[in-house]
């Protein structure tokens, strides 16, 4: 959530920025009106309780002096301003509850690094690493692939739920397991973080702190329990709500964090899209990571983080980019966002296994993140960050078609062949 205090000071700026975003700027003459209507209730309700409050004392005093008629036309007055006065109050909190409404739905501004689009058609790529495999036969998708050696069963997947999820078997969920071990070593033994083990369900308070609620809960599942439980679309809004109404010292911070977890999402609006595999699944394994970091501080950390997912990649051998998302074609929450793409064979084209983002305080304002830059000094909001490191299934899809052989079978990684007790290829 922006503060509020700056879209009333700087309501040009805002306007022009989130255009930039396709966001309906039409919502800010709307915004304009009732806090000209709030700062109006305010100032009259403030002179009206002078009023009372400078009359009420008199009204004693006059009868005391025996004027009686004095007295009740004042007295009738303070019941006047009284009524008022709680008229003001109520019209006070109906504009503020509206302009809450509108705050809470109103997006981020984006940095101004990032590039200005409508859509993915402006990103801008920032680098590439590697370079795809030169395979001398036409390669498979990983579902060709994943049946042919029995380590993938979509067929089951269906039987067991519906449509559009996972089952893997064998060397394939192996890999899986394998990969997730992979990624948490790397992050918290090398690169700093802190590794937890969040609920998978979360209350509707940790939605809304990262910004998923109250917009976006057609794409959520939500349990049928007497409370508003989800299930996590991704380990940030656990992870995100560790400290939420909390103030940290600033010694805390940068607080680096990792977690691997499956994640629930409905995919709405996504008919028609990836439906075969199992890259755009309802269910699907990640690990995680989440920074707070100091404001002067944040976008230095962002290419830190992003270098960390990065490096994922980097040691299974596969052939990625960085792409600076454009203004229209990022999340609502966030303020600057960097997607790494992996190639895949089968597609000859890059796809997204990893999306890092920096939010700066719109979420740490909503939850409530605060920190203390120094002893008595006044608290600031964090910065929070989060990118994926990285999508496990995406990853086991890379993985299964960039090392598919011309028999067919698929090469293990040398960096994950420990993990899986020394295989070296599937088939």
């Amino acid at each position: 959530m922006l503060d509020i205090q700056y879209v009333r000071e700087n309501l040009d700026e805002v306007r022009r920025r989130l255009a930039t975003r396709g966001f309906d700027i039409a919502v800010f003459d709307r915004f304009a009106e009732l806090d000209v209507r709030r700062r109006k209730a305010i100032t009259e309700s403030g002179d009206l309780s002078a009023e009372r409050n400078r009359l009420s004392p008199e009204i004693g005093a006059l009868m005391k002096d025996g004027r009686k008629d004095e007295a009740e036309a004042k007295r009738l007055r303070v019941k006047e301003l009284k009524e008022r006065i709680e008229a003001l109050e109520t019209e006070r909190d109906s504009a503020e509850g509206e302009l809450n409404d509108i705050m809470h739905g109103i997006p981020n501004l984006p940095h101004p690094s990032v590039p200005v689009g409508p859509d993915e058609s402006a990103n801008v790529e920032i680098r590439r690493w590697g370079a795809a495999p030169e395979l001398e036969f036409e390669p498979l998708d990983h579902v060709t692939l994943g049946e042919k050696h029995g380590i993938l069963d979509l067929p089951r997947a269906a039987k067991i739920t519906g449509t559009r999820f996972p089952l893997t078997l064998g060397a394939g969920a192996l890999l899986e397991r394998a990969l997730m071990n992979f990624m948490l070593d790397v992050h918290t033994r090398e690169h700093g973080y802190l590794e937890v083990l969040p609920p998978v369900i979360v209350n509707a308070d940790s939605l809304f702190g990262t910004g998923q609620l109250p917009k976006f809960e057609q794409d959520l599942f939500k349990l049928d329990y007497e409370r508003p439980y989800y299930l996590i679309p991704t380990a940030e809004v656990p992870v995100t709500n560790i400290n939420r109404d909390e103030i940290l010292d600033a010694s805390e911070l940068p607080k680096k964090m990792t977690a691997y977890t499956p994640c629930f999402r409905s995919e709405a609006g996504s008919f028609g899209q990836d439906t075969r595999g199992i890259i755009r699944v309802h269910q699907f394994n990640k690990v995680e990571l989440v920074w707070y970091a100091k404001p002067e501080e944040s976008y230095e950390a962002l290419e830190t983080l992003t270098n960390h997912a990065e490096e994922i990649l980097r040691r299974l051998g596969l052939h990625y980019r960085v792409v600076s998302l454009s203004t229209g074609d990022f999340s609502a929450s966030s303020a600057k966002t960097y997607d790494i793409e992996v190639w895949l064979p089968s597609q000859q084209t890059f796809r997204e296994i990893s999306s890092c983002s920096n939010f700066e305080a719109f979420q740490a304002r909503r939850a409530q993140i605060r920190y203390r830059p120094e002893p008595g000094a006044k608290t600031q909001f964090v910065h929070t960050l989060n990118g994926s490191g990285l999508a496990i299934g995406r990853t086991w899809v890379a993985i299964v078609e960039n090392f598919q052989q011309a028999d067919g079978s698929i090469v293990i990684p040398e960096v994950l062949r420990g993990y899986m007790g020394g295989l070296e290829r599937i088939g």
